[in-house]
């Protein structure tokens, strides 16, 4: 049977952008001229004079995987600063769209997540804009919130601010201040929101205010574990790290999509500016992954907002409603790019809820009409609910998904099966005989557990729940770039 047109359930929140830059609405920077120069020229030189002093070091970092995630320490630039630089070793040659940034809560208290609401972190170095995933994870409101103090108050976010600026090229940042809470419940909602576009750094120094000696011997302990990627280890231990809950996040996050560290510098206090009566040690490690989209596969952010419109064009056009604001759609859809052929879904959410989602696997089409025939399918001819009706068309919102070609999954048996699908990154599709299913990757969101996804996707097939662990099903992955409509 081939795979041509198909039903997902999918779950999606909705993206909300962040609101202008105004004044009132900036987090201003609490610690320059304090943990950093205050002056933008200044800055800048002290940064490329710590990495000058580092650019020669050879990182062991594997050539046929792509950096991932950080680890970062976030002390005032004399004591950490040379080990912070190391990122630009890894970072140079490095395009990411988003920065979701974790850092402990040193100086509040507070019990679970704090995301700043701000729609901008401004350092001296000028502004860095908020992701609209900043919005979207505080919609977990037990888990994500905003809290001024803690936006305010800490430094651990700040501090790594510069050395992203200097050695990335535009992003958005998800700044996140933790505090203690269910590493799980974090780690799950996290996933949810990293992409292949996006970078993790975890900012945390390790051991506080030990003697030199004992503090070179516990750190070492403590890389030991994360090169391990040993999380309860790392959690069972006090004074292993401030940030020990976003470490815990990462390398759950790494074990679970098979990262692998590489120790780019460590040191202490005593190495660099301070005495070694009394130290607090540095680390900065790299995490590398298979490539899961080429850069060459992924699509702009802004030919992404062209699929949206036009998904929601052609359902106007459908109802015989006006499709205000779209003037010149039809000039951006003659970049040959829309000629290309890819596999695409669209999805329609209303209240949060699935409204509707159809898609196709196979590119028969080129992109555009793929677009095109997916949002009318996805609005009047998903069997699962009623034709969309004309006043529903100002209430639902839409994502675009754009997918790799599937490629076949070769497993030995359910244990490989299961070492080997990636949560959150690869979209499935299981077949045997005449049945047939897949699940996007966003669809980790509601089923992360392994055993759980590949049981309720055997059960769409109309297979048994446990035919999956028969390892006799032809298993196939696929990467997706997806687009939400910002309204």
């Amino acid at each position: 049977m081939r795979l041509t047109r198909l039903i997902l359930i999918p779950v999606l929140a909705i993206l909300c952008t962040a609101g202008p830059l105004w004044a009132a609405n900036i987090r201003k920077p609490q610690y320059a001229g304090k943990f950093y120069p205050a002056e933008a020229e200044k800055l800048r030189r002290v940064i490329a004079d710590y990495y000058a002093q580092v650019r020669d070091t050879e990182a062991a970092t594997p050539s046929n995987k792509s950096l991932k995630a950080l680890i970062l320490p976030h002390a005032g630039y004399p004591y950490s600063g040379p080990t912070a630089a190391h990122a630009g070793l890894v970072l140079q040659d490095s395009d990411f769209d988003k920065v979701i940034l974790l850092g402990p809560d040193h100086r509040t208290g507070i019990t679970n997540a704090a995301i700043s609401s701000a729609a901008a972190y401004q350092t001296p170095l000028g502004r860095v804009r908020l992701h609209p995933d900043a919005d979207k994870l505080r919609r977990h409101r037990d888990v994500f919130r905003s809290i001024p103090a803690a936006d305010k108050k800490e430094h651990a976010i700040e501090v790594i601010l510069p050395f992203l600026q200097v050695f990335l090229r535009d992003f958005q940042i998800v700044p996140i201040v933790m505090g203690p809470g269910d590493v799980q419940v974090y780690t799950d909602a996290i996933s949810a929101a990293y992409d292949s576009s996006t970078l993790l750094v975890a900012s945390s120094d390790l051991s506080h205010y030990l003697s030199y000696e004992k503090a070179n011997k516990r750190d070492r302990q403590t890389i030991e574990m994360i090169m391990n990627l040993d999380a309860s280890a790392i959690a069972a231990d006090k004074n292993r790290a401030c940030g020990t809950i976003p470490i815990q996040i990462l390398l759950h996050m790494a074990k679970a999509r098979n990262w692998q560290p590489v120790l780019l510098d460590y040191a202490n206090s005593g190495d660099t500016a301070g005495p070694r009566r009394q130290v607090v040690g540095y680390a900065a490690i790299a995490f590398y992954g298979e490539e899961v989209m080429t850069q060459s596969s992924r699509i702009s952010e802004e030919k992404g907002k062209i699929l949206v419109e036009l998904a929601r064009k052609s359902i106007a056009e459908r109802l015989g409603a006006e499709s205000q604001g779209r003037e010149g759609l039809q000039e951006k859809l003659s970049d040959e790019f829309f000629d290309s052929r890819r596999g695409t879904f669209v999805t329609l959410t209303k209240n949060g809820q699935l409204r509707g989602c159809i898609g196709s696997l196979v590119p028969d089409n080129p992109i555009r009409e793929g677009v095109k025939e997916n949002a009318v399918n996805a609005a009047f001819h998903d069997p699962r609910f009623p034709e969309l009706s004309r006043k529903e068309l100002d209430q639902i919102r839409i994502e675009v998904s754009l997918l790799s070609e599937p490629r076949p999954l070769d497993y030995k048996d359910a244990d490989d099966l299961l070492q080997k699908i990636r949560p959150h990154t690869d979209g499935v599709i299981l077949k045997k005989g005449m049945h047939s299913a897949t699940f996007l990757p966003q669809v980790w969101e509601q089923l992360p557990e392994k055993e759980m996804f590949l049981s309720q996707l055997c059960m769409k097939a109309g297979l048994s729940a446990d035919a999956w662990k028969k390892g006799d099903l032809e298993i196939l992955t696929y990467q997706v770039q997806y687009f939400e409509e910002q309204q």
